[in-house]
Order: C-alpha cells, then structure tokens, then sequence
C-alpha cells in the first residue's frame, strides 16, 4: 500500500443499482410501470382470442345449417378470366350437397384433349397436358401400351402392357379388353415392337373396337389408336411402317379430343347396400376386374368363414406378400377366400409400397391391408419385403404357432386349407421338417397323378407354405439377408447351413398354381415354358395318406419297400424313348442313374430335359432320389454310384445305368477322337468315373456318362429329346 498512487481519471464507483440514471427509490416505480403494461397487453390477447373463437363457432353454426339445406348453392366465380379463354373446366359452377347421399357435384369438362406417341424408344400419352404414361426405360415393357379412361371424369382408370412379341400375349390382351366395361375410352400405342406375335384373331378383335389400321400392323411399325368400347368407332388412329425389318418405323402422334358424358351414364344402377357402395367406388375409380364392376350381374364381393371339418389351422394366420400387381392380387384372393377354411378375419395383405390399387383391391374384398416403405432394390427389396411382412404377422397374432404364407400370383386349390390342416402336426412332432410346401417343382400334368400322396424333398419349394414360429424367430429372423445383398430369399433359405439337413413335406399334385407372367424373375415366355402346364388339385377335402410315415425313420421304410417291390426299367434301352417307360395300370419302376457325388446333378438335370420338368437347378429330391409319375406309373429315380447308395440293391453295372453304348478301352488320343463315329463325338473327357456333356455331329446334344474301373469304361449315351 506504501507504492499505491491515486488515478486522477479514474471514474468514481456507483452502486449497481443506481446505474443508468436510477436514483435511490426509483427502481420499485420502474418495476410497476413495466408489470402494468405486460398485464395490459396480456389481457388484450385474451381478448382477442376470445373473439376470434366466438367468430369461429358463429361460421361453423351458420355453415351446419346451410349445408342442411337441399336448396343451398355456393357458386364459385373465377376472376380475372382472359377473353379469348373459351373453356371453363377448371371453375366450379356449382356445389350441390344433397340431404341423403351428401354427394357434391362439380361441373366437369365437355371433352378431353388426348395426345399419344409411339417410338422404338417410348410410348407417351397425355391428358389435357397431364402425362399419364410415359414408358421411356431401355429394353423393358416392350408391346402394346394400354390407358383405360373414365368416360365422364377423364379420369385414369388402368395402365397396363402386353409384350405382344411373345406368344399367348394377344390372348391375355384380349382378355383384358373383354374385362373393362363399355363405355370406357380406350387409348394404344406400341413402344419398340407389338406385332410379332399378334394374330388374326387378336387383330380382328382390335377391328371390332374401331381400329381401322391394325390389320396392315408390321414388324416394328409404330401406331397410336384411341376408341371407345362399344362404340365400334374411332376417335384418332395413326400409323407408320417400318422401311425394313432391321430398322425401326418413325415415331407417329395422335392429338384427338373426345367428348364427355354425364357422371350418372358412367354408373350402374346398383341396389343401395353396404356392399355395392363398397363397389361402387372402387369401380367408378378402377377398371379390368370384369365381373365385379358388371352393371347387369356383378359377382360377390364378400366373403365370410367357409367351414372344413376337423380344421386344425382356424387359428392360423394368412400372409398375403403383395407388391404393385393389383390384377394378380385381386385373382388370387378370390380363389383363396372360395376355399373351405379360408376366414377373412385371418387373413392380412401385406403391400411392399404406397400402392393406391392393391390396398383398394384388399379393402373391396373386406381384408385387412399393410402398406411400408421398401428397403433394398430387386432381390433384396423382396427378401426385405417378406422379413417384414412374416415379422409383422408374428406381432399381431402374438399366441399363433404358425402362419401360412403365400403369394400374389397363384391360384389356390380347393384343397389348400385342408392340406395344411392334416399336416400341420409334422411341424410339431418332427424336428427334421422345416416347412410344408403346397407346390411340387416336379408336378407337372404329365408327372404327377396321386392328390392323397406325399413327399419329402431337401429343397424348399415356398410357393404357399407353412412356417413355424419358433423357427422364425428363434433362427431366421436374426440371420435373414441385410437390405444390401441381392439375395433371393428363397435361394438362401434352401442353403444347408440354413436347412440343417431338415425336409419339407409336399404334395404329389400341387395345392397352388403360377400365373403371373409379369415380375421381377419372370417373363411370358418363362412362365410358360416352366408353369403353364403345372398340374392344380381341382377338388377339395382329399384325404392325405402316410401321413404317419412322413417323419424321418418311418419315410426311409417307407422308401426302401417301394423300391424293392418296383420293377427295374430295362436299361439297354434309350431313356429318352417312348417305350423306355411301359404304359401301364398302377405301375411301379425303379430307374438308376450315374452319380459320383452326392452333388453330381448333371445326369438328372438331363432326364428332367428329356422329360420336360424342372431343369434350371435341381429340386424335388430326398437323398439324390426323386419320385414322380410317367405315363401313369410311379417311377422312383435312383442314384447308382456307391456314394449315394441309399437304396441301391444288388445288381450287375449294366442293369445299374440308363443306357449302355459302346465298349471302348484305355483312352483315345486327342488325336484319335475325332475317330469315335458310331457315338459321333466331338469331344471326350476320358476321366476315371465322370459324367460329362459332349456334341455330336449327326445327333442333338447328348450326354456321356463313364463308369467302371480303369482298364474297361462303358460310354452311356442319353439322347436327348426335346
């Protein structure tokens, strides 16, 4: 303190509380003034907001009662109208609510303006300057485009394709068409190509629409057509021709205008019931569902509990995995819910998207529908969709044991619920069984024939199965594929580390059949290679047989006596011939096959071509051993080789193979292959016991099969018949 020296300018200290002017005594009348203002503004706010309430409550009173009355009309005048603007469409005229229907009317356009393009690259249609399908997306959705509209609103009502480049379909074309009531607007146009497989009568039908240019139709020419059903007339037609078949027709459009017609000649005079409300808006909105939209005789659309006896699945969930395929849903449903023990209240649609349609579909028929977001893309937005949706039905029916699982594209047996009910207790009683299939890969009309049998088969066929809680939750819920794997579901679920040696039980005739023709796997021309001629029990309540010799130990009994009681097929002859096979009543034949692994599919995968089965990989088999029916008989095919020798019995190598050829010795020179005329081989692998595929020069593909030690090889020739 000795060192301090005073600041001369340094400012004197003041009190906090008397800064900024305030003088002792002033701070409390501050305070009173600044609370009295805050007091008065709240209070107006109050004020206000009682008054804009009180306001509210008078609109809405005086609004109720004018909505009471038939004789209140609100007109909506537009403002600021150009001259020159002659049409009127977007003003309301008038909003007429009446007492009973409450419908409002609004005045409509008097026509519609349609623009419709067709290119190799597009096709384009617009409505009063709205685009209503543009398909622009290399190599996909090739065909003939179709946009139904409605005749009094303008109004999209379907959107659709047919790849008329492929066979048959014209034929589901045609089918369509006849599905949409008369009176609709039609709209065509053809993007890439739609005449390769359009025959005369699909033309014809086109002509009886109005269609005065289609029989000229050429490969690769562009067209655009718009009609109106039953009215046998056109409204706008346009053509090209292609200069050539390797070059594509010059891009065509059509501008047209139609007009409209009254809103009540667009609706069928249906009685006043819950249920034709129901239809009638879902069919004023939607078109191609036929029967159920008819104004003269629609068919039903509500479903209740139909009775089977002695069911054991009532309790039982249906999973219903939908995407954006309305028609398909809407088929599948119908024949789902016509089956004894089908109950509606059971039933739940999933939907993988925001889809209007498909959950209008699920609503018109009384059924409950889920909607969500889709994760992944292609394979993966499916195996996604399917983890969701069997998730989500464990949650809701939170006591179920099972769940019944099926898609939109099949067509289900009368005898589906009971199938499932007199199997389902192998799921409980069978550790070895992992899910009941009510499809068989194999069962195709010419392959199948008992509906009372029963297989098991390593590979999961899905395609309408029943699914285990407990194995859902407690093994494929946790290691179902990510978002970001392009698995197939499926696929994955048949891989061994998954299966876990276990089986499936299926049918010899199938309880499901495959339509769609359409999908992310599928295409016309697949569909009807591998599913058109699939076999579908047409009656119901079959009583199933063995079913108390499908588990495990009792099965392989089961096997072993059939075989020893077959009848061995004589082998020196082609397996691909006609009299391979003997035609008789209640046949039984065994046939043996070469196979030097447990995974050697290579000669099987031949038969199947040979007998027009399932080919692309190998299904429908219990230890490397399938069982079907060939011309009436039951046929067990069997593996030779003694790594499979699960049901082999003691005969000589000749009786053991399909075929025998030509003895030869050690193996011919590269030099010397060429040489082998009599099997018209191009190529042979001389490997110790391997089955290879080889070209012949005067015979289709064949297959060559070496067995027997290394000083003496027998060549098995299959000739292939396809």
């Amino acid at each position: 303190m000795d060192t301090w020296v005073p600041n001369p300018n340094a400012r004197p200290y003041i009190p906090k509380k008397y800064r900024h002017g305030r003088q002792p005594g002033s701070n409390k009348r501050v305070f009173s003034t600044r609370k009295c203002i805050v007091k008065t503004f709240q209070g107006g706010l109050v004020v206000v907001l009682l008054f804009t309430v009180v306001i509210n409550i008078m609109f809405i009173v005086e609004t109720s009662k004018k909505l009471k009355d038939p004789q209140f009309r609100v007109r909506n005048h537009t403002h600021g109208k150009k001259k020159n603007d002659q049409r009127s469409s977007n003003d309301y005229d008038e909003i007429a609510v009446g007492r009973k229907d409450k419908v409002v009317e609004m005045s409509m356009p008097s026509s519609l303006s349609i623009e419709v393009t067709s290119s190799k690259a597009s096709a384009f249609i617009s409505v009063d300057g709205t685009t209503v399908l543009q398909d622009d997306e290399p190599d996909r959705s090739r065909g003939i485009h179709i946009a139904v509209l409605n005749q009094a609103t303008g109004s999209v009502m379907s959107r659709t394709f047919f790849d008329t480049y492929s066979a048959n379909e014209d034929v589901a074309m045609m089918k369509y068409l006849d599905s949409i009531r008369t009176g609709r607007i039609l709209i065509f146009t053809i993007k890439d190509e739609g005449s390769q497989s359009l025959k005369t009568t699909a033309r014809e039908y086109l002509s009886a629409l109005g269609s005065e240019k289609i029989e000229n139709l050429g490969y690769r020419d562009t067209w655009c057509f718009v009609t109106v059903k039953g009215k046998g007339k056109v409204i706008g037609e346009t053509h090209a021709k292609a200069p050539d078949m390797s070059t594509w027709a010059e891009k065509v459009s059509l501008q047209t205008k139609l007009p409209l017609v009254a809103v009540k000649e667009s609706e069928c005079p249906w009685p006043d019931t819950a249920e034709n409300k129901r239809r009638q808006t879902f069919c004023n909105k939607f078109e191609g569902y036929g029967p159920t939209c008819s104004c003269t005789s629609p068919e039903s659309i509500s479903f209740t509990l139909n009775l089977l006896e002695n069911n054991n699945i009532a309790d039982v969930p249906v999973v219903v995995i939908a995407s954006n395929r309305p028609y398909y849903l809407y088929r599948m449903l119908r024949t789902m819910l016509s089956a004894p023990g089908a109950d509606p209240k059971m039933v739940t649609v999933f939907i993988d998207g925001y889809y209007e349609e498909p959950l209008a579909v699920t609503t018109l028929l009384g059924l409950k529908g889920i909607q969500h977001t889709p994760l992944g893309t292609k394979a993966a937005r499916i195996s996604q969709h399917y983890k969701a949706s069997l998730t989500a039905i464990f949650n809701l029916y939170v006591d179920s044991k099972y769940a019944i699982v099926i898609e939109e594209d099949l067509d289900v047996s009368p005898d589906f619920f009971n199938y499932f009910s007199q199997t389902k207790f192998l799921l409980e009683e069978d550790p070895t069984v992992y899910c009941i299939s009510a499809w068989n890969d194999q069962g195709y009309n010419h392959s199948c024939n008992d509906p009372s049998l029963l297989y098991r088969v390593e590979t999961m066929p899905g395609l309408g199965w029943l699914l285990k809680r407990k194995l859902y939750k407690g093994e494929l819920e946790s290691q179902w594929p990510t978002p970001e794997k392009i698995w197939d579901w499926d696929m994955w679920l048949r891989t061994n580390h998954i299966r876990k040696n276990r089986e499936c039980i299926i049918p010899d005739i199938s309880r499901t059949y495959h339509f769609g023709s359409k999908g992310l796997n599928m295409n016309p021309y697949f569909q009807d290679i591998y599913f058109k001629n699939h076999s579908l029990l047409k009656t119901p309540n079959v009583k199933l047989k063995d079913l108390d010799k499908m588990k495990r130990d009792e099965y392989e009994d089961l096997l072993t006596n059939l075989i020893k009681s077959a009848k061995t097929l004589d082998h020196s002859k082609d397996a691909c011939s006609e009299e391979f096979i003997p035609r008789v009543t209640d046949g039984k034949f065994v046939m043996y096959i070469s196979m030097n692994t447990t995974t050697d599919f290579v000669t099987w995968k031949q038969l199947a071509k040979c007998y027009h089965l399932w080919d692309l990989d190998v299904r429908g088999f219990h230890k490397s051993m399938w069982r079907l029916f060939i011309k009436g008989s039951q046929v067990v095919v069997t593996p030779e080789a003694s790594c499979c020798k699960a049901y082999l019995h003691s005969r000589t190598t000749q009786e053991n193979l399909v075929n025998i050829g030509q003895e030869i010795g050690d193996c011919p020179l590269e030099s010397e292959r060429s040489q082998i005329t009599p099997l018209y081989v191009k190529k042979l692998l001389c490997l110790q016991s391997e089955t290879v595929i080889g070209k012949g020069e005067k015979s289709p593909d064949f297959l060559l099969i070496q067995t027997g030690t290394m000083d003496t090889r027998f060549v098995i020739v299959l000739i292939i018949v396809c």
